[in-house]
């Protein structure tokens, strides 16, 4: 512990934000940083608890508080304190494969069970972080690391979002040959199209990519494996260029590689009765809605929102009623980008009831806080049109379209729990204008074909069925992590959960393991 005397001479200072009359005029990250010496006062609040709860990952009243990768939170402040930024990176780095993205967009588990957070403010523990991994690019501090003995052994990982990419992270560095099929034509999967700009630049996963593929890793992008889909778009000339050519079976994969690691999310969306995406013109899953979004930025000349609007091609909110249904970041990312394509109004309807300000005295520290959370797009919401866009406790009863099959209004009524499932409250039924509706309501598990072609179980959540309290599919080669095998989730988890699963990889490829 640097400063004893740290958590009581300095007050918590995040990381400043760019006013949102501005930043709503481009899909530009908007939080800048600290200065070094006001970055060191910040590490210098770190406790250096007796029993660090930031570190721990702990399971209270059916909610995790902590960080799932275990970071050594206390021991990486201490050393930013100190202005040994280098040896601090590595201490980071020694359980975190990805810190500019935990960094940009996790909710800080960690702060939440911080020992300054029970009666003040929680140390600056996300802020530290992306400081410290963003200062390690910049002072290359991070190099390409190639292992110094290939094991002979090959590994196929089946989707690139953060739970494949750790994955073939730490298989590539233990001496496996590690190779990654992407079904889009960029790796990330919900990192690069569900998550937007401003909260995570796409050069920021290109480079990456970039340092992952100078140390071996092999990514293939535009494979869709379980689908023939690509192999049609290469027949009738439709396929995006930069995508590969062939179509990689899952007997393929099986036949030519040692282990096959299924990583492939849970983007089964929850449908929403009421409107049907299929059936109603105007009405989109959110991810669907965002990476359109995400793809015509890239496209553009910049990720100015008049840049955007010049490129064109994409679901465009300008002009337009939108209405968002859930809560969730999902949600509240669906809020910042159509207030950035310029729409004319936002509503956000969520089921639940609107939380408290405060923790209830049923819900203490350290678990996870129950409380409001006002978030960028609501920030930016409420300055573009004058209130907070969250309706609480509202569902939509129906829609109704015009003559070409296009939503114009929305019928919404109250819900309520009674008898333990959630009914409507007759006569608080109310009509709205709605020309675009965004279908942000959470995911029910991994889409069917991949996990079909490989011909592995599902549980009634539609995860895939592994060995209890690990990932292996039993009597196979075959080995499943992150959301596809966890269910809807976040970020961190996913990179933990790759990490864990390349533990059992390794062992099963070696008999032993050290990682």
């Amino acid at each position: 512990m640097g400063k004893d005397t740290g958590f009581l001479e300095y007050k918590r200072k995040n990381n400043g934000d760019v006013p949102p009359k501005e930043r709503i005029k481009t899909f530009e990250e908007f939080h800048t940083p600290l200065m070094t010496e006001e970055r060191r006062q910040q590490a210098s609040r770190c406790m250096n608890c007796g029993v660090p709860f930031c570190q721990s990952a702990m399971n209270l009243s059916g909610m995790v508080t902590g960080c799932p990768l275990h970071n050594l939170i206390p021991e990486w402040n201490d050393e930013v304190y100190k202005g040994h930024d280098k040896h601090a990176f590595a201490r980071l780095h020694k359980t975190s494969n990805f810190p500019e993205f935990t960094g940009r967009v996790c909710p800080a588990l960690c702060e939440k069970a911080c020992m300054c957070g029970q009666y003040g403010d929680s140390v600056t523990v996300h802020d530290n972080e992306l400081y410290l991994v963003e200062t390690a690019f910049e002072n290359g501090y991070i190099q390409p690391m190639l292992p110094s003995i290939r094991s002979g052994k090959r590994v196929a990982v089946v989707g690139s979002g953060p739970s494949g990419l750790a994955v073939a992270d730490e298989l590539n560095h233990r001496g496996h040959s590690v190779e990654v099929f992407e079904r889009e034509d960029e790796i990330g999967g919900l990192l690069m199209y569900g998550i937007p700009n401003m909260k995570l630049d796409k050069t920021v996963i290109k480079r990456r990519r970039a340092l992952m593929e100078a140390e071996g890793v092999v990514f293939h992008t535009g494979v869709n494996i379980g689908d023939n889909s690509i192999a049609t778009e290469k027949k009738t000339g439709k396929a995006k260029a930069g995508s590969d050519s062939k179509q990689v079976t899952a007997q393929d994969l099986l036949a030519k590689f040692d282990a096959v690691v299924m990583c492939c999310g849970a983007k089964k969306a929850r449908p929403l009765p009421a409107a049907d995406p299929e059936k109603v013109g105007g009405v989109y899953y959110a991810v669907d809605f965002l990476t359109q979004t995400t793809k015509a930025l890239m496209e553009a000349e910049d990720v100015s929102a008049d840049s955007l609007k010049k490129h064109g091609g994409y679901i465009d909110a300008a002009g337009k009623n939108v209405v968002i249904v859930g809560g969730g970041d999902t949600g509240n990312d669906c809020i910042g980008t159509v207030i950035r394509h310029g729409c004319k109004s936002v509503t956000a309807l969520e089921m639940m009831p609107k939380p408290p300000v405060e923790r209830a005295a049923n819900n203490p520290w350290p678990e996870w806080p129950k409380t409001l959370k006002t978030d960028y797009g609501h920030e930016e919401a409420i300055y573009l049109f004058g209130n907070d866009p969250r309706v609480y406790e509202t569902t939509v009863k129906s829609v109704t379209t015009d003559k070409k099959g296009n939503i114009k209004q929305i019928e919404i009524a109250r819900v309520e729990f009674k008898d333990g499932k959630l009914t409507l409250v007759p006569g608080s039924e109310k009509t709205i204008k709605c020309e675009l509706l965004l279908i942000a309501a959470g995911f029910v598990g991994c889409e069917d074909y991949t996990a079909d072609a490989f011909s592995v179980k599902k549980s009634p959540r539609g995860t895939v069925v592994t060995e209890a309290d690990g990932y292996h599919i039993p009597n196979t080669k075959l080995f499943s992590a992150g959301d596809m095998h966890r269910g809807q989730s976040l970020v961190v988890w996913a990179i933990a959960e790759g990490r864990a699963c390349a533990r059992e990889v390794d062992e099963y490829l070696m008999g032993y393991t050290n990682l």
